[in-house]
């Protein structure tokens, strides 16, 4: 496994708003408090603002830099580009947008490396010998530590690690109790058999698993209730993320709050002393039909 000093759960930056930087960097020192020192970021979050807007916390109070790993995404090309006009979404891996993307990043949030990089979603035209290059070259300037890769199949790593000489060091993919099937598709067995480290998107489904009224949601969030209380009253979101955190892939969480109370609630699955039969139990809900 990747050795890294990232924090278990990650702090997404996805749903950050224009707020002002004292509220951001409120934000991240509970987060920092409550045991988090790892932030999740991407070029496009916020319509290519979000970094921005983290880089203002940044700036105002020169310690917190210091405090977090940032880990950042390329690759994806939406129509608002900034001083690009194009027509259709689309994805670019090329060398240039790669490294446009990476300086254009440290810009945005007043740094002058990031801890990781990932190739954010698969480009049909992508061509690992380039990546690899691009990365020895981030690598080499001391712009990026580490890469990795975001939403990749298990064909498309072993596709990228046959013709690269960097390390890819983790996959970010979209796992949750709502959406399982990383256990069978082969993207876990690969994160233990490859030592992958496993970064969960969207853990808690969006927040689906508080609100969505239809039949699989329904079942796995009243057993979540009921083993939460079978814990000893343990919240919704915490037996949520702990189901991904007993995995043997070692799955690191990226929640996508912003709310201080919701950080701390969710800090609360690393409490969570969940049993092999509460965590098939809770698989069994989100299938709808026991274990073959």
């Amino acid at each position: 496994m990747f050795k890294t000093d990232i924090s278990r759960v990650v702090l997404g930056f996805l749903r950050i708003q224009d707020i002002p930087a004292a509220e951001i960097t409120q934000i991240l020192n509970t987060a920092f408090d409550a045991g988090i020192n790892t932030l999740d970021e991407a070029d496009i979050y916020g319509n290519y603002n979000s970094q921005k807007w983290l880089g203002r916390a940044f700036k105002t109070d020169k310690t917190l830099r210091k405090k977090f790993k940032i880990i950042s995404k390329a690759g994806i090309v939406l129509k608002s580009k900034p001083n690009a006009n194009p027509k259709i979404k689309s994805y670019n891996t090329t060398n240039k947008h790669i490294i446009e993307s990476v300086n254009q990043t440290l810009t945005d949030l007043g740094t002058d490396y990031l801890d990781i990089l990932l190739i954010h979603r698969p480009d049909q035209l992508i061509d690992p010998y380039e990546i690899d290059n691009t990365f020895q070259q981030l690598k080499k300037d001391g712009k990026v530590l580490n890469f990795g890769v975001s939403n990749f199949t298990t064909s498309q790593v072993n596709m990228m690690r046959a013709c690269m000489n960097t390390p890819l060091v983790t996959n970010q993919i979209e796992f949750s109790a709502l959406h399982p099937q990383p256990l069978f598709d082969g993207t876990l067995d690969q994160c233990i058999q490859k030592q992958i480290m496993p970064l969960a998107w969207s853990p808690l489904a969006g927040g689906r698993l508080f609100i969505d009224k239809d039949e699989q949601t329904v079942r796995v969030r009243e057993m979540l209730t009921k083993i939460g209380d079978e814990l000893g009253g343990f919240n919704v979101d915490a037996i949520a993320l702990a189901w991904l955190l007993k995995h043997p892939s070692q799955v690191y969480p990226i929640i996508g709050t912003m709310k201080t109370e919701r950080i701390k609630s969710a800090m609360e699955a690393l409490k969570v002393k969940m049993s092999v039969e509460q965590w098939y139990r809770i698989l069994e809900e989100s299938q709808g039909h026991p274990v073959p």
